[in-house]
């Protein structure tokens, strides 16, 4: 049983006193619209349609047969899955019997799941066989010779390998009613593992009540409603999935429309066939989108709210959105800890919704703070701080909690911010994403908002790469347009028609074809800086 310190139960009063939290749990959305409405849409997944009737059938067998296979209340099932139905039926199946949900995107190779699977206790993982050519059962297999505590593989599609059992064999000892539980909604539900800018993942613990929190957040913030079809292209197995794909659909009553393999052409083909209407991505994702040769053909007139968060996002790109989609496009920031600090709304000028990260939702707290520690006047950059009753628990490994929150149970977001006089909030960038040039701090997000302007580029990050005199120089990574021909010298003559400082110009260029990338499509700068600290090791020429 997991047991987060920082959970005592004064805690548990200043929010369920206030009516913030409310002891809902995660799964009884889904049980309720089954009740009352079973022939329902839920989720469409590939060719498949599944009503609430079915999947909460699905749930409980799902539940029962992990119950059948020793796993009680409290214990960890890991799951690595797409955005496919049985992920709905793990996931809300732990949580309906009293375990964790431990959700594990797709990406994840031998070394992190190894690490994640022993640091977690799971008892139990689920995977794909195969999923874009990785052989995720014969990877799982192999670390369950590693793992003690790890006594079974469960393989959902294709051939599952010797020493694994395939999912639907796992049903087969389910029954479909659901199994009795004694749990509580200030229970551990969700381990989540933060999908990592720094080598190191860290496991995240939510609440039914943290996360129903934020749910209910949302969708006061964009007026959602039974009216509204999410568009899921997000990893499911990511906080954005696990929030707005697995669980909010639930609570409006409406359906979910998922994809695994993320194509912008596919996603312009659902958005158009299922009329779509609401969707919380990362940058890449709308680029995708509004990009793609053939947009203009579809009909997207359904589709009305964008949230763009997850990766940095270039005010462009909202203005773009905004003109050419006809939605509400709006940044928004948050975190695996916590989920959504701040967004844009139809409310906010378009301007706002670009430049900014949007206004503070509801009950959620932000401050931020010097370098000495005090708090800094509006429009003044620091590192951000905050709390609220979305805000995850605590970290699997409790010696994390000291560094990553202050005694007034202040969390350390490490993102360096600007709250202004009307309350916006703008991430400026990491507390670790500054370039020490010469003595002079430089945000490397600022670059990379300005090159991003340029026509030929696609994609850009700015890191700063060593040097003996100076400490660091900056070197920007770009991924052109089509065809594009990237010289270092336009790029610095654009920025110089910005009337940018001189030690703010890029004095390396690194094109390449792809950035690498979290699941929730932030770029993964430490193998930036690792790359160009080999280049120049090697003497490699830009």
């Amino acid at each position: 049983m997991i047991t987060p310190a920082r959970l005592p139960p004064e805690l548990v009063a200043h929010f369920t006193d206030r009516g913030l939290w409310r002891d809902t749990l995660t799964d009884s959305h889904l049980a309720a619209h089954a009740r009352a409405d079973g022939a329902r849409l839920a989720v469409v997944d590939r060719d498949r349609s599944v009503s609430y009737a079915e999947l909460d059938a699905l749930v409980n067998r799902t539940a029962s047969a992990l119950r059948a296979r020793g796993i009680d209340r409290g214990d960890v099932v890991a799951w690595q899955l797409p955005n496919w139905v049985e992920a709905f039926a793990v996931h809300h199946g732990a949580i309906r019997i009293g375990a964790v949900s431990n959700p594990i995107i797709p990406i994840y190779r031998h070394r992190e799941m190894e690490f994640i699977l022993r640091q977690s206790g799971a008892k139990i993982v689920i995977g794909p066989s195969v999923f874009r050519g990785f052989d995720h059962a014969a990877m799982l297999v192999q670390l369950r010779d590693e793992l003690p505590a790890l006594r079974d593989v469960v393989v959902v599609g294709g051939q599952a390998p010797a020493g694994a059992l395939p999912f639907a064999e796992l049903l087969a000892a389910g029954s479909d009613g659901p199994p009795a539980a004694e749990r509580g909604a200030n229970d551990v539900t969700v381990l989540l593992y933060t999908s990592g800018t720094t080598a190191d993942p860290k496991g995240a613990l939510h609440t039914h009540n943290t996360l129903d929190y934020e749910n209910r957040s949302i969708i006061e913030l964009f007026g959602l409603g039974g009216h509204d079809v999410v568009f899921m292209p997000s990893p499911v197995a990511h906080i954005t999935g696990v929030l707005y794909a697995l669980q909010l659909p639930f609570m409006l009553g409406t359906h979910v429309v998922l994809q695994d393999v993320w194509e912008p052409g596919r996603a312009l083909e659902l958005l158009e066939r299922h009329r779509c209407s609401f969707t919380v991505a990362a940058t890449p994702f709308l680029h995708g989108i509004l990009h793609h040769p053939d947009r203009p053909r579809f009909d997207l007139g359904s589709f009305t709210t964008f949230a763009c968060g997850g990766a940095d996002v270039p005010p462009e790109l909202i203005r773009h959105a905004t003109r050419e989609l006809g939605c509400m496009a709006a940044r928004a920031y948050g975190s695996t800890e916590f989920p959504t600090l701040s967004a844009g709304n139809a409310a906010d000028p378009v301007e706002k919704r670009a430049t900014t990260d949007g206004r503070r939702i509801g009950a959620a707290e932000a401050k931020v703070l010097g370098l000495d520690g005090r708090p800094v006047a509006p429009g003044v950059a620091g590192e951000l701080f905050v709390r609220g009753p979305e805000l995850f628990v605590g970290y699997l490994d409790a010696g994390l909690d000291e560094e990553a929150f202050d005694a007034e149970g202040w969390f350390a977001t490490g993102d360096l911010a600007v709250l202004d006089a009307e309350g916006y909030v703008q991430i400026t960038g990491r507390r670790k994403d500054i370039i020490i040039r010469g003595g002079e701090n430089i945000s490397a997000k600022e670059v990379e908002d300005l090159l991003f302007e340029h026509p030929a580029v696609r994609e850009v990050a700015v890191v700063g790469m060593p040097d003996p005199v100076l400490v660091e120089r900056i070197c920007a990574y770009v991924v052109p347009e089509d065809d594009a021909a990237v010289e270092l010298a336009d790029l610095v003559a654009f920025l110089r028609g910005r009337r940018i400082a001189n030690q703010k110009l890029p004095e390396r260029l690194e094109v390449v074809t792809e950035m690498p990338r979290t699941a929730s499509g932030k770029i993964q700068k430490f193998r930036l800086r690792e790359d160009v600290r080999r280049r120049l090791t090697e003497g490699v020429a830009s």
